[in-house]
């Protein structure tokens, strides 16, 4: 199992417009693949833009071709300033 945390830029302006399209997306993705995600982003907002991150916890590898290509399909065309990022993160094996 690994943990996927995809981050990308989002203009403040459109902030508003794609938070429901980031969640419909999310709740799909509990719905179709059991699996629930999260959305956050960082506090500040810098030259009117602010970093968002999707984390999901505990997925199967080849979870981030999931994501990506349930976010072609949700409408986030023209609301995110540059590409969406994925970073694959596992556990530390418990020391001996």
């Amino acid at each position: 199992m690994i943990d996927l945390y995809v981050y990308y830029k989002v203009r403040g302006v459109d902030a508003a417009r794609l938070a429901p399209l980031v969640r419909a997306m999310q709740e799909r993705l509990a719905t179709q693949q059991g699996v629930r995600g999260q959305l956050k982003r960082r506090p500040e907002e810098k030259d009117g833009l602010q970093t968002w991150m999707e984390i999901y916890p505990g997925v199967a590898d080849g979870f981030a071709e999931v994501v990506a290509s349930a976010a072609a399909n949700a409408g986030f065309d023209g609301l995110i300033e540059g590409p969406r990022r994925a970073e694959i993160f596992t556990d530390l094996p418990p020391c001996a």
